[in-house]
């Protein structure tokens, strides 16, 4: 259905139920988040083209909410359209991930000290739960089942800021960087790593220090750049042969 080297199939999604049920929202916003999360998940790939006609199918619309999703999705950086070629799942180079990881590690070491300063012994707890379910994860070397773990912890930090600045603009970045930040899990250990720092991190929540929860976010965030620089230097020695 998505045009790919390799056929992906796809099982088809009506929207009528959703809309019943979610009458504030419009057809195309959920068509956007449903999409969102096959790029966030890696269902749908860097470069791959998103077929209008084939995703008219599958979501059993017509083709305008199709293109304003993709118009939605192109303004979040997800996509990029071509004119008489039609819209494309990005592709980020290294350059301006790393970019965006540097931003983005500001971004939370300021999430970090807001938090600590007004957590909710209900979100500490909500933390803690995530962590324990990655560290389950960990154990089976599963990154499918961590990522989601991973992106709903990170996702939690920056919400209890109750910043709506900062909690508006995190996403948009994250969003851009998902398939970047997904390669730098992938090898040996890296999982289990970045789990140690959440448990780091949630410990100075935890104990309402500002200043070192915002520390250890950072941090996190600018070790997560760094993971990345060593997948993508242990693919150019491979595809060099060194």
């Amino acid at each position: 259905m998505i045009e790919r080297k390799q056929e992906v199939r796809l099982r088809p999604v009506s929207f009528g139920g959703a809309m019943r049920i979610r009458r504030s929202e419009t057809i195309a916003s959920l068509i956007q988040r449903e999409l969102e999360g096959m790029i966030i998940s890696g269902e749908i790939g860097a470069g791959d083209h998103l077929n209008e006609a084939a995703l008219s199918e599958r979501f059993e619309v017509s083709r305008g909410p199709i293109r304003e999703a993709c118009r939605g999705l192109e303004r979040s950086g997800l996509i990029r359209i071509v004119a008489n070629h039609g819209a494309f799942v990005r592709e980020m180079n290294a350059e301006e991930a790393l970019e965006l990881y540097d931003i983005r590690a500001a971004l939370f070491g300021l999430a970090g000290k807001l938090l600590a300063s007004r957590v909710s012994p209900l979100e500490i707890r909500r933390l803690s739960a995530l962590v324990e379910e990655m560290e389950g994860t960990v154990d089976t070397d599963d990154i499918n089942a961590f990522y989601p773990l991973n992106v709903e912890f990170h996702t939690l930090l920056v919400k209890g800021s109750e910043n709506e600045h900062l909690i508006n603009l995190v996403p948009t970045i994250d969003k851009q960087l998902h398939l970047f930040r997904r390669r730098g899990l992938v090898q040996p250990g890296k999982m289990r790593a970045s789990n140690e720092e959440h448990k780091a991190i949630l410990a100075a929540v935890s104990a309402r220090d500002a200043a070192q929860a915002g520390a250890l976010m950072e941090q996190h965030i600018l070790a997560g750049k760094g993971r990345l620089l060593a997948r993508l230097a242990e693919q150019q020695g491979a595809a060099s042969g060194t």
